[in-house]
């Protein structure tokens, strides 16, 4: 289908764009950098990705997974009397993640946590959740719990009408992070600085900078920023050798866009390795986002494919068919490979009076019978859809218009001595088929419109036929 196609090669084109960059990155390293300073360099650097990935990327995407699960939207729409189940999916959700979970429910105004704690949304005591309401975004990344630091994923629920039951969240004690910034910064020997937009220091590997009680350090508070004049410190600082803590060190900066927020690596540097690193640390920041906004970029074209996967498999509920639209872009795709097509309509014949007489749902039943019984009949390239009420629609591709009502006087005989059971009565029925065929691209309607002619004069000739009517050349 086109979709797949439009797929595989926005993912050849974005795979032909990494390797294209690799290779450039490679060779500018390999022209400046020692061969066994640049791997050297590299194993000490490249687990700041895997960090990024498991301890930021890792919560957001398990949150934003968790918040479409249709058991969350229906005790978030239903809070009342459920406070145990919330409890319960909460508590399991935390042993299988191993994270905090919460709910903050808009319609008793009362926060669950994985912890079994319920505490009420009053707005002097619990100020994030109505500040976060308030505001557009509907994801955030948050630093609360001032006695124990909490990194948290705040999510804002709606239901399928676009009412807003409250937040999804998952949380992440900070005790994790600082330990695993601890071991990264012993092993390679930089410092890890996260900040937000307003430059508070969020995470860092260095403890004294950690949020003390209600209260955020700056990115303006640190000796080696404040050294910057005005324009630098509101611009880059990518690749920018400053003196800290006595010695030259170098700033790599890569921007976290999930969560606008900014990474700085800062690397001290022995003198003579100045240059040899600053080239280096180019190559690895750069690489670093390549690799990252690929991930970005993966991942938003596969959520839109989902979203368009959703709608070409969409089917009639009653009769499982294919329904208008999917019959749409199965005529589009035969149009699009330049194949020649028979297009049938096929309508019930007295089908209201079986609606009047024994009701709608007898009339279900015989739309769902007619249909199955359409569907084993028919070739397996064949393709069968519910175009209408008691309309159905078959696509016969590379099947001439002769061949086509041959085939179709065969489904209209078997239709006609077909006997439908609805529970104590036996209803026979027939079904009027008209029949256009185009061997070059048409519009869609412009075929249908023959075999509404077609339909029609079956119709008129008394029903339970088989009619043809061919497109007529410009």
């Amino acid at each position: 289908m086109n979709i797949f196609r439009t797929l595989h090669r926005s993912i050849l084109i974005l795979f032909a764009v990494v390797v294209v960059s690799i290779l450039a990155l490679a060779h500018i390293s390999i022209s400046n950098i020692v061969a066994e300073q640049s791997r050297a360099q590299q194993q000490s650097h490249s687990p700041a990705l895997k960090l990024i990935t498991e301890q930021l990327m890792r919560p957001l995407h398990i949150s934003q997974t968790l918040a479409e699960a249709q058991e969350l939207k229906r005790l978030m729409a239903q809070p009342q009397n459920k406070e145990q189940e919330i409890f319960s999916m909460l508590a399991r959700l935390n042993k299988e993640f191993d994270l905090n979970f919460f709910i903050a429910s808009e319609i008793n105004r009362v926060q669950y946590d994985s912890r079994g704690r319920k505490i009420e949304l009053d707005e002097e005591k619990v100020d994030w959740y109505f500040r976060y309401k308030a505001q557009p975004e509907t994801a955030m990344a948050d630093i609360g719990q001032w006695q124990n630091p909490q990194f948290y994923i705040d999510l804002k629920i709606f239901d399928k009408d676009g009412k807003f039951l409250g937040v999804f969240g998952v949380g992440k004690s900070l005790k994790g992070f600082t330990e695993i910034f601890s071991q990264y910064k012993n092993r390679y020997g930089y410092d890890f600085i996260f900040v937000d937009q307003n430059k508070d220091i969020t995470l860092t590997s260095d403890i004294e900078l950690l949020v003390q009680g209600a209260t955020f350090k700056n990115l303006s508070d640190l000796p080696w920023f404040k050294i910057l004049d005005e324009q630098q410190q509101n611009s880059s600082l990518n690749n920018l050798l400053l003196p800290i803590n006595g010695q030259e060190s170098l700033i790599a900066e890569l921007n976290i866009q999930p969560f606008d927020w900014t990474l700085y690596l800062v690397t001290p540097l022995e003198s003579r390795q100045t240059e040899i690193s600053r080239g280096f640390m180019f190559s690895i920041v750069t690489l670093l986002v390549v690799i990252f906004g690929l991930f970005l970029l993966i991942y938003n074209l596969l959520y839109y494919f989902k979203k368009d996967m959703q709608k070409i498999k969409q089917i009639d509920i009653l009769t499982e068919l294919a329904n208008r639209s999917n019959m749409n872009l199965k005529f589009d795709e035969l149009m699009y490979e330049k194949q020649s097509v028979s297009l049938v309509l096929i309508n019930l014949d007295n089908f209201k009076p079986i609606n009047d007489t024994h009701g709608r749902k007898a009339g279900d039943i015989v739309l769902r019978q007619v249909a199955q019984m359409l569907q084993n009949e028919i070739r397996s390239t064949d393709f069968l859809g519910r175009w209408s009420g008691e309309e159905f629609m078959l696509l016969m591709p590379n099947t001439g218009p002769h061949e086509a009502v041959d085939l179709c006087q065969v489904l209209c005989k078997k239709l006609s001595v077909m006997m439908i059971t609805t529970g104590s009565i036996s209803i026979q029925i027939t079904a009027s088929f008209g029949i256009s065929f185009t061997a070059i691209s048409r519009p869609m309607a412009e075929v249908i419109s023959a075999a509404d002619d077609a339909l029609f004069t079956a119709k008129r000739e008394g029903r339970n036929l088989v009619k043809m009517q061919l497109i007529k050349s410009d």
